[in-house]
């Protein structure tokens, strides 16, 4: 599958369907290109309580992007359906104060009862509340996909498209994110998806050259195998997509733990000069040549590039509460190293600069970075755990060869930045 291009294409005030489906109708309430005005979006979610990420993203919607009524996005929160009402929910007592309608289905929130779409994007968030572990690879099985097609029946059944932004990975299943994927292409919508960590700030404020040699990167991160270990993965994948010739996929993915990790850093696996500048990468950090043993809850990805690039992946629990990459280029000795800094309290700034992009894509009706960045790492996290599960084994992955180029997108505190947020 050649994911190197999008085609989205433009009809009136929306977006063509395939010819299998109606003619398009107008969305009510889309500006055109130029304008900013407020335009109608739905929210589907999972939970809404506080600081779970409806509240961090929907919620700078409805009350601005410090959540204090301040300035914020230039979208309305017209509809909301949530899949499970909590008994620390906050969107009924939010329905009453905002006047945003809730709905029991994903078809109201998008029609608001009728025949149409009546919004100007979808936001999909499937994060948090009461859902099983898979088997084997103890994934949490989030709605996603669920949510996704639900969405798509809709469209299909009104014969409108809008854009769709989906948040986090895309699936805790390879094959539920590519279908997503591959949907969206054959239906021509925007769909957006991903990590709030690649628009977060950046100290120092690093963005590697256009078409840098990388001969080499390791991210450090912590937390869960699968929820944390997706953020480094977009952390990471953010910066080396910048490489010459752009991104080609992944031939092999590997995920070793405990003892294993330590011998694989002797020998030389991966870089222990890597590994100890990202450790110091944080200000405050420990030293960087302190000593770390990892814990149960500790693991190595190791992930092999098809153009051969060398990548690791340390979830340094036990030693690490962030996310910070070093970088090798080519004919540069010392690597470039980048700590992500997050607003680790309310408002969570940095989903700010999440729900800017989302804004503009409902606007410009185009994605502002591409999917395949997301679709990448979701398929890297779904082998990772895959062979976590298989006791380090080494998994192939040639439906991972994934072709894209990066945009020009800003990070938080970008000189290009459309956002000025505090971040503490």
């Amino acid at each position: 599958m050649d994911f190197s291009r999008r085609s989205l294409i433009k009809s009136g005030l929306g977006l063509a369907l395939g010819s299998a489906l109606p003619k398009l109708l107008p969305v009510p309430g889309l500006a055109s290109d130029n304008t900013r005005d407020p335009l109608p979006v739905a929210g589907v979610t999972t939970v809404y309580r506080k600081n779970s990420h409806a509240d961090v993203i929907l919620g700078k919607i409805l009350e601005g992007y410090q959540q204090y009524g301040g300035p914020g996005p230039r979208l309305r929160l017209v509809s909301l359906f949530t899949d499970q009402v909590a008994a620390n929910d906050l969107s009924r007592d939010l329905a009453r104060k905002h006047g945003f309608r809730l709905s029991r289905t994903i078809d109201d929130a998008l029609t608001l009862g009728t025949d149409r779409i009546q919004v100007a994007g979808v936001l999909s968030i499937a994060e948090h509340g009461e859902y099983p572990l898979t088997d084997v690879t103890r994934q949490r099985m989030y709605p996603r996909r669920r949510f996704f097609d639900d969405i798509v029946a809709t469209f299909k059944r009104c014969g409108q498209v809008v854009p769709v932004f989906n948040d986090k990975h895309l699936g805790y299943r390879w094959e539920d994110a590519l279908a997503m994927v591959e949907t969206s292409r054959a239906m021509k919508f925007p769909l957006l998806a991903g990590s709030s960590l690649p628009v977060a700030w950046r100290q120092p404020a690093n963005e590697l050259p256009d078409q840098c040699e990388i001969e080499e990167v390791l991210t450090i991160g912590y937390g869960g195998f699968e929820d944390y270990g997706f953020h480094a993965l977009e952390a990471q994948q953010c910066q080396i997509e910048r490489r010459r010739g752009g991104e080609t996929g992944v031939a092999a993915v590997r995920t070793i733990t405990g003892d294993a990790i330590l011998k694989a850093e002797a020998a030389g696996t991966f870089s222990r000069e890597l590994f100890e500048a990202a450790q110091r990468a944080k200000p405050q950090s420990l030293d960087g040549k302190a000593a770390w043993q990892p814990q149960t809850d500790s693991a190595a990805y190791l992930i092999e590039y098809r153009d051969g690039l060398k990548s690791t992946v340390v979830m340094a629990n036990g030693l690490s509460n962030y996310f910070a990459t070093a970088i090798k280029l080519k004919g540069q000795q010392e690597p470039v190293v980048t700590w992500f800094k997050l607003q680790e309290g309310p408002p969570f700034g940095h989903f700010a600069h999440l729900v800017n992009a989302i804004d503009d894509m409902v606007h410009q009706q185009k994605t502002p970075y591409p999917v395949e960045r997301t679709l990448l790492t979701t398929g890297i996290l779904d082998r990772v755990m895959q062979s976590l599960a298989g006791e380090g084994k080494r998994i192939e992955t040639p439906e991972l060869a994934i072709a894209y180029s990066p945009t020009a997108w800003p990070f938080a505190n970008h000189p290009d930045s459309k956002l000025d947020l505090p971040n503490d």
